[in-house]
């Protein structure tokens, strides 16, 4: 959580002022951080969720299994970066204040009941 509420302090959010850290723990307990990167055009911002995820699988890491994201009110993550927790595996989703502080830890399953899976794709692609 501490990780994640320090890269907050590294994010690009001149347009909404809406900064938003993240620390993904990997399996080998290594820890990646990321922090939202805003653009102009707004469908080109980068969530800090996938910076730290992204980060993590460049640096050859592709099990985690938590993530903690601070931001304003104690977010949630977006669908997007829920759909990209469940490729890596992330199972447990840690929501912090701005201070770094716990407000819930909930099962990625329960913000994403319904993620589109391998399986999912594997049975669309015999339908064609």
């Amino acid at each position: 959580m501490r990780a994640a509420q320090l890269a907050r302090d590294a994010a690009y959010a001149p347009y909404s002022r809406f900064r938003v850290g993240a620390a993904v723990l990997a399996a080998d307990g290594s820890i990646y951080t990321g922090a939202n990167v805003e653009n102009v055009s707004y469908g080109l911002t980068v969530c800090a969720e996938r910076v730290a995820i992204h980060t993590a699988v460049a640096a050859g890491r592709r099990r985690l299994v938590a993530l903690a994201v601070s931001g304003p009110s104690g977010i949630s993550p977006c669908g997007a970066c829920r759909q990209v927790m469940d490729e890596f595996g992330v199972r447990t989703v840690i929501l912090a204040s701005p201070r770094g502080r716990p407000i819930a830890a909930v099962a990625l399953r329960t913000l994403l009941p319904r993620a589109f899976t391998r399986r999912a794709l594997r049975a669309a692609h015999a339908r064609l």
